[in-house]
């Protein structure tokens, strides 16, 4: 009897990584203010060539300087404006992309972190389940209400996954909280913990 040849492991893709306290979700926007060198280069670099780079999540430590410790789940951005800031620093409006989790990661001379990193597979496209309709409901009607940043993002309020994304983005929730839902839950199961924060009656 021949032997089944194992299943390949996963390809690993290497991610320069920007390290914030705060949590991007795929299909959410991020506004940064850049002005560290090491950062100022990778956008540089991620403009020219048209790549992400990754966000992850700081545990301990600070967003300027050494980073200690980071989430080993996050997510790819890419940046889709820039403009200079009347404080002479770079901003930007980046877009989260892709899932991924953090399996190694390699500190550049310069500072930069460079992650290895496995994306995670999509979730299939699922609906919202009609019992969910008021978070739909109310998604609609405060989107319009939010920063400007809100009106650069595809929107797809018949996707359970990215009306989850964005009422985590926008519930007063903690980071924790976000990284949590982020990391356990399927669609339709993050629909499931953040029903009752918005009864529907």
């Amino acid at each position: 009897m021949t032997a089944a040849t194992p299943a390949p492991d996963p390809v690993a893709a290497e991610l320069p990584l920007f390290p914030l306290h705060t949590v991007l979700l795929p299909g959410g926007p991020l506004q940064l203010q850049v002005f560290e060198p090491r950062y100022l280069d990778m956008v540089g670099r991620c403009m020219r060539s048209g790549t992400a780079f990754g966000v992850v999540r700081i545990l301990h430590g600070s967003e300027a300087g050494a980073v200690s410790e980071t989430a080993l789940t996050g997510t790819s951005a890419r940046i889709v404006d820039f403009h200079a800031l009347s404080n002479g620093l770079l901003g930007l409006l980046c877009l989260g992309e892709r899932v991924f989790r953090l399996e190694g990661r390699a500190d550049q001379a310069d500072g930069l972190a460079v992650g290895q990193v496995i994306w995670r597979p999509a979730h299939p496209p699922a609906p919202v389940p009609s019992r969910h309709a008021h978070l739909v409901a109310t998604l609609r009607e405060v989107l319009p209400q939010l920063p400007p940043a809100y009106a650069h993002i595809p929107r797809n309020f018949d996707d359970a996954e990215w009306v989850g994304f964005r009422l985590l983005e926008l519930l007063p929730l903690s980071a924790a909280q976000r990284q949590q839902s982020l990391e356990e839950h399927d669609p339709l199961q993050r629909l499931e913990w953040l029903a009752p924060m918005l009864p529907s009656g």
